[in-house]
């Protein structure tokens, strides 16, 4: 691998150290009617958009609600000894980009055939304190 190649790899990996996120891929959902749910929470607080999304009818709901349940994790793991409700959490982006297609036919009549396109979405949410997490490191 090329010393630029690493170089740029190693700031990424630098980025997302602070952050917190979660990614969803392939999920066999239209990224159209998951965007709708992503509308919904976007820029909420995190316990308030576990409540709506609880109680949200919509299938891809319960979907954003277990990324969302997994992002929290993910900021524990990565602020330990932290609390989620001090650290005052909030769904800071949220973002649907469109996956891969599976295309099938559908028998039309008179011996043709209709392109049924079975879409699927890739869903990434980050999250964001608005208190600045303070760690307890002694110094000596």
């Amino acid at each position: 691998m090329g010393a630029r190649k690493r170089i740029s790899a190693e700031k990424i990996k630098e980025a997302k150290k602070d952050k917190a996120f979660a990614l969803l891929n392939n999920c066999p959902t239209s990224p159209r009617k998951m965007r709708l749910v992503a509308d919904l929470v976007r820029g909420m607080n995190v316990q308030k958009a576990l409540d709506t999304l609880k109680f949200c009818p919509k299938e891809a709901a319960r979907r954003v609600e277990k990324l969302v349940l997994s992002a929290i994790s993910n900021w524990g793991a990565k602020n330990e000894g932290a609390r989620v409700d001090d650290a005052a959490l909030y769904i800071k982006e949220i973002f649907v980009d469109s996956a891969g297609m599976l295309k099938r036919l559908r028998p039309a009549p008179q011996g043709r055939g209709h392109r049924i396109r079975k879409r699927s979405n890739h869903v990434t949410i980050v999250l964001g304190s608005k208190i600045a997490v303070v760690e307890n490191t002694v110094k000596e």
